[in-house]
């Protein structure tokens, strides 16, 4: 919200409210109308920020600037946590560059896309029986929100 200032040092609210851009999505708002040009970022962590544009070119252009360097700074994911419980775990995204070529990063890309809409699939067709409460249906639940997100 405020002015950035090359010459002044980050505060340690300045770092805690920054906002990391790794395994991010940045979007047009279609589902926002109050104001036009709004740009929708998706973070790794679930949250979701708006910001307007001046223009449509201008919002273009930060869409696409965003999305290239999330790009450059989302390393493919690490394998979930394993534990002796069967709940489910979000695998970790590290906020490291990728090692990999745009073109291995798009196929890479596309197999998870691939990946993701299977176990989505796979997920929705056996959702919890009707009478559980509690823990395996706040899992099932928190599955399909990951699962739906990525």
């Amino acid at each position: 919200q405020d002015e950035y200032k090359p010459e002044k040092a980050l505060s340690e609210e300045d770092l805690k409210n920054a906002v990391s851009v790794h395994h991010a999505l940045a979007s047009k708002a279609t589902d926002y109308e109050k104001k036009p040009h709004v740009l929708k970022l998706k973070t790794a962590d679930w949250r979701v920020l708006l910001f307007q544009a001046q223009s449509q070119e201008e919002m273009q252009t930060w869409i696409n600037k965003i999305n290239c360097v999330a790009a450059v700074f989302s390393a493919p994911p690490f394998p979930a946590a394993i534990g002796s419980q069967k709940k489910f775990s979000r695998p970790l995204l590290p906020a490291t560059t990728t090692k990999l070529s745009q073109d291995e990063q798009l196929k890479s890309h596309e197999a998870k896309l691939k990946q993701i809409s299977t176990e989505l699939s796979e997920h929705r067709s056996y959702p919890p029986d009707k009478k559980l409460k509690g823990k395996e249906v706040d899992d099932y639940k928190l599955k399909d929100h990951y699962l739906e997100f990525e």
